[in-house]
């Protein structure tokens, strides 16, 4: 569950050694597990070309070869740069694999069953040089199955970016722990399928690596399992939650429907949609169980707030952009209840960041912004939550600079916490990038919101539930679809907890 950047990767490797365990014996085990899955892609007898770099990560190249070579493979061996030019522990492996040692520029894929790319790992900190960039694009030209070391070189292992050119991985191994690269685009699509190998660092070299920097994790139950909601034979619907979700003019009351169906859906025990008095017949036609309220402005949102049993507000979808979104944003900040803000409530305060957080701020809101990269551009334009620092970096500036738990949604949407927590969410499908799916989620997160959770916990559970729909459903997924597979969903996910 927990991932570890190269800094703290790097913390592990010195803490391990500090605490007596060899890096040969580190390297060794590194290069054990880069055989073994090999082993798993070859034919037997199978030929393998290793491409080795002038790094740690060579060194494993190396000893992986020796092994297969051990185990009956043929093994064409590739390095950039000298042999003698290799030192410390990548020297110790050169020094002891006795095959031939081509230079990378002769390196030939086309007679390999299965190339091992272990050129560069994930602290690769600038673009593929000219010489190691001739060689990728053979392989990739060639078509061979790559198993990376690592991450496949060009990969930074911090952001998922590629730093020039970058390998297709059938399968990476890395060590210890995924780092953020493995699952942030366009990091995820290149890696293939992951495996992580303990290579015996210790548990007290992990203490060392997961002690460097803000908790960092792979979204999962683990997570937010403790925190999610339990029902007991005392529950009834006012113990289970009150969601109010606002909606727009008659012309624009879907999105908030299908928001309010979510927080529903996932467990919240009322939802009322508030929405002006033209289009509460529209609603009304659409809706059963979700209650209605008028709402025209500010001041008839903070007469429904003084409602104390509404414990979680939803803003945004469908409600229209402009100074009287603002002014609600505020009202529903104000009363320090939970508080989702998408969409149109984003936008209302496109470069006014500092503006939206005051009203988190000083309202003490539990909140939760849930932008895609082009509402997080426009609410975030001119701070420093846009500079080019990778996702997770944006996503951590952001909720530092709200004081809001933020969802910056994609394929490898990102929560992040003001206090530097995040999670990277793989558990999903490209089948959610629909119309209205974003509506649901923000529902979601309304709806566990109101049962209790705390913003990060609410956020990323929803995240995760949603995911878990589109996977479930798979081709022709709409919005309308993702609340009704709901009940499968939480039933696959208390039997996992024993609930």
């Amino acid at each position: 569950m927990r991932l570890l950047t190269v800094e703290a990767m790097a913390r592990v490797d010195a803490a391990a050694v500090a605490g007596g365990v060899p890096g040969i014996a580190l390297m060794r085990a590194a290069g054990a597990a880069v055989a073994e899955r090999a082993r798993a892609h070859l034919p037997p007898g199978g030929r393998v070309l290793v491409l080795c770099g002038p790094g740690n990560n060579g060194g494993d190249g190396f000893v992986a070869a020796r092994l297969l070579a051990q185990a009956g493979h043929a093994v064409d061996l590739a390095l950039l740069g000298s042999r003698a030019a290799l030192s410390g522990d990548a020297g110790l492996a050169a020094a002891a694999w006795d095959g031939a040692v081509a230079d990378l520029a002769g390196a030939d894929p086309a007679r390999a069953d299965l190339v091992i790319d272990a050129l560069f790992g994930a602290g690769l900190s600038r673009p593929v040089a000219a010489a190691p960039r001739d060689a990728i694009e053979r392989v990739a030209a060639f078509g061979r199955p790559v198993l990376a070391v690592d991450v496949p070189s060009g990969l930074d292992g911090d952001t998922g970016a590629v730093r020039g050119i970058a390998l297709r991985a059938v399968e990476t191994v890395t060590f210890v722990a995924l780092k953020p690269g493995h699952l942030l685009q366009p990091g995820r699509a290149l890696c293939g399928r992951l495996h992580v190998a303990d290579i015996g660092t210790g548990a007290a070299a992990l203490a060392a690596g997961l002690s460097a920097g803000a908790p960092l994790f792979r979204n999962g139950p683990e997570l937010w399992a403790a925190a999610f909601p339990r029902l007991t034979d005392a529950s009834h619907k006012y113990t289970r939650g009150h969601a109010l979700v606002l909606s727009g003019p008659a012309t624009r009351t879907g999105a908030a429907r299908l928001a309010a169906r979510g927080a529903l859906r996932v467990g919240a025990g009322l939802v009322t949609l508030a929405s002006p008095e033209g289009a509460l017949a529209e609603n009304a036609a659409h809706l059963a169980a979700i209650m209605l309220r008028a709402c025209e402005n500010a001041d008839d949102l903070d007469d429904l707030l003084t409602d104390a049993r509404i414990n979680a507000v939803l803003a945004g979808p469908g409600l229209g952009v402009g100074e009287a979104a603002r002014d609600r944003v505020a009202v529903a900040a104000a009363v320090g209840r939970g508080l989702v803000l998408d969409a149109d409530a984003l936008t209302s305060f496109s470069g006014q960041a500092a503006l939206l957080a005051a009203h988190i701020v000083d309202g003490e809101a539990k909140a939760v912004l849930t932008p895609h990269a082009g509402e997080f551009a426009r609410l975030f334009a001119g701070t420093d939550a846009v500079a080019d620092v990778g996702k997770l970096a944006q996503a951590r500036r952001a909720a530092a600079i709200t004081g809001a738990v933020v969802v910056l949604k994609g394929a490898d949407t990102v929560v992040a916490a003001p206090d530097g927590r995040a999670a990277i969410n793989d558990h999903a499908t490209p089948w959610l990038g629909t119309a209205g799916s974003g509506d649901v989620l923000a529902g979601l997160i309304a709806g566990l919101l109101a049962q209790g959770m705390a913003p990060f916990e609410a956020a990323a559970a929803a995240v995760w539930l949603h995911g878990d729909a589109g996977l479930r459903h798979g081709p022709g997924l709409i919005a309308e679809d993702i609340p009704e597979l709901m009940p499968a969903v939480l039933a696959g996910l208390l039997a996992g907890f024993g609930s």
